[in-house]
């Protein structure tokens, strides 16, 4: 299979002061195309570190990022934005949607920093709302929307430039239990159709959902094990 991402040896360190913070100690892995896989760990374990480095918002101190088949780990600021507009699709726990935009408007911005006109845009928007099941919700505003909703508009956001990997940090996190399990069962849905999935969580009921968990402790990798028996939908 082909690897998607591969990591070797990477380190990241902060300076607090005088004091060192060794926030990721010499992480390896790979992640191979269309793999659904959850990162897990107690706050402070490196987590959110290891999700900034994978969606190209930070540098690693040393060791090698490659994604697609480009190494990241020393591009440069500008350099870094385009592979994540072109690359990775973000989905976050406070949905960062724009709350004077519509939804359509939402998602076609993506699209505007890849360059394309406004009739593609709003083509690709509409496509990929319908896929969420928001064709009847595209001309509302996020205040207009319910949680869940929200989260489909961000989760359409994250596809509509058809990224290499979609990137979901505590996506369920101000969910409540029934309105996180459609969630769950939307990316399990986009995962079905061929999309490489990372998710970063603290829940263990949703990581159970991955067909992989990576859990980490204090900057290192604790286990990285197959889950034999994911919590599927039909």
């Amino acid at each position: 299979m082909d690897k998607i991402i591969k990591i070797n040896s990477l380190v990241r360190n902060y300076q607090v002061g005088t004091e060192t913070i060794k926030a990721l100690r010499s992480i390896s892995l790979s992640i191979e195309k269309n793999e659904y896989v959850a990162i897990m760990g107690p706050s402070g374990s490196g987590k959110s570190t290891l999700m900034n480095i994978l969606g190209c918002l930070d540098t690693p101190t040393s060791g090698d990022y490659i994604l697609n088949n480009t190494n990241v780990s020393q591009l440069n600021s500008d350099d870094l934005a385009q592979i994540r507009n072109k690359e990775i699709g973000f989905v976050f726990q406070t949905f960062n949607l724009l709350p004077k935009y519509s939804a359509l408007e939402n998602v076609s911005l993506p699209l505007i920093y890849a360059g394309e006109n406004k009739e593609e845009r709003s083509k690709k928007a509409e496509d990929v709302l319908i896929n969420v099941g928001l064709e009847d919700r595209m001309t509302h505003k996020p205040n207009e929307l319910s949680g869940g909703q929200r989260q489909r508009v961000a989760v359409a956001r994250a596809m509509v430039n058809t990224p290499s990997i979609i990137l979901a940090d505590e996506p369920t996190g101000n969910l409540d239990s029934k309105t996180s399990i459609d969630i769950l069962n939307l990316f399990y849905k986009i995962h079905k159709k061929g999309n490489t999935i990372i998710l970063v969580t603290h829940e263990e009921d949703v990581a159970q959902h991955a067909h992989r968990i990576i859990r980490l402790r204090d900057g290192v990798i604790e286990s990285d094990e197959i889950n034999k028996n994911p919590i599927n939908f039909n």
